[in-house]
């Protein structure tokens, strides 16, 4: 059981690729000359598909399994991971990020649930807090590794090679080491799970998520070009502003996982969401780079805990629909398509600093917004 637990527990590493989207996007629109609003269509390509496949994942789970569903996702994360290797065109790089945004959307919807199957209850909560730093802590490792291949073999793209060969052993790892679970019918469908939307409290929730990752997505992508265009650093060094970013993150889930056993989630948002808003607000017009970094800090700490106080609010108001509920909360993904090419059209024609008002509505949406049912 420990031995399937550590295999399951290392998809969530792999589950993390998915961000290394945002400095993908900076070194794509570097070597093929891109204008901001092309490159950043880049991302959009990644997560639309959170909006299309995260429904039909659920239904796929109560007839193939979860982990048929788990191990197929990872095989179609390898397949993605080689096309840029094979041809490094821009249209290629299209259909591999979307081979990556289908088959990270099918990853996130199952393996949370298969992973359940191999802990006790009582543990489930802390495993899943482990997933999720594992997940952050490859999320922060991306643009590390990225700059890294760049600087020495000046060829970022054989990140996509490690990723491949992890992507590789850890599904033969749990191809071999996690048992298959024996799936019992479920009556959902497609319109039983759509209309959870008629709920107003869970439409809001939905929106909430949007807001939460279209944001987390834009930082991630609009970080580097920020510090290139307020301190003059070449890409390579900007690029670590992302991994800062997701640095911050990292600590700021422990943070909030103490801080939440304290305080209300409602209380605990409103906070955050204010200090994100003062983080945007030395993003856009900071120009001396400590400010920068702090502000970047800043930024990763608020932001940290907000997908998850959404998600488990979700589930918790509706635990008898939870197989439905997760999979509209993880369509929500899907906002990570949306504001990469708002910003992207507001930076080729204004500046860096202006994009930053798409966030900052987002922001203003999840300080009124509130977790619990009392509105």
């Amino acid at each position: 059981m420990r031995t399937s637990l550590f295999a399951l527990l290392a998809g969530f590493f792999v589950m993390g690729f998915v961000d290394v989207t945002g400095i993908a996007t900076n070194y794509i629109r570097q070597d093929f000359g891109l204008p901001h609003a092309v490159a950043n269509l880049l991302p959009m390509a990644v997560f639309l598909w959170f909006a299309i496949c995260s429904v039909p994942t659920g239904l796929l789970m109560n007839r193939y399994g979860k982990k048929h569903v788990v191990c197929g996702s990872l095989l179609l994360t390898l397949v993605a991971l080689l096309v840029p290797l094979a041809a490094y065109t821009y249209p290629t790089l299209l259909l591999a990020f979307a081979l990556l945004g289908i088959s990270n959307t099918a990853l996130q919807v199952s393996l949370n649930p298969l992973t359940a199957t191999a802990v006790q209850p009582s543990l489930l909560a802390s495993v899943l807090t482990w997933g999720q730093f594992i997940k952050a802590v490859s999320a922060f490792l991306g643009p590390v590794i990225a700059s890294a291949a760049a600087l020495w073999t000046g060829q970022w793209k054989l990140i996509f090679a490690l990723y491949a060969l992890i992507t590789l052993a850890n599904t033969l790892w749990i191809a071999h080491s996690v048992p298959a679970t024996h799936e019992t019918a479920e009556a959902s469908t497609f319109g039983s799970t759509l209309s959870l939307f008629a709920d107003t409290h869970i439409l809001r929730l939905f929106i909430g998520i949007l807001m939460i990752v279209g944001i987390d997505v834009s930082l991630n992508t609009c970080i580097p070009p920020l510090l290139m265009a307020h301190t003059g650093l070449p890409l390579e060094q900007a690029g670590l502003g992302t991994s800062l970013y997701f640095l911050s993150r990292t600590a700021g889930t422990f943070a909030g996982a103490l801080l939440l056993t304290r305080y209300p989630s409602d209380t605990f948002l409103r906070v955050s969401m204010a200090a994100a808003l003062a983080a945007l607000a030395g993003l856009a017009f900071c120009h001396v780079s400590i400010a920068l970094y702090a502000a970047i800090v800043l930024a990763g700490l608020a932001y940290a805990n907000v997908f998850s106080i959404l998600f488990a609010a979700a589930l918790q108001y509706r635990p008898g629909r939870n197989n439905d509920i997760s999979s509209l909360m993880v369509m929500g993904v899907a906002g990570g398509a949306l504001f990469p090419p708002l910003m992207g059209l507001i930076a080729d024609q204004g500046s860096q600093a202006m994009s930053l008002l798409i966030p900052a509505a987002g922001t203003l949406y999840l300080l009124a917004v509130k977790p619990s049912r009392q509105y």
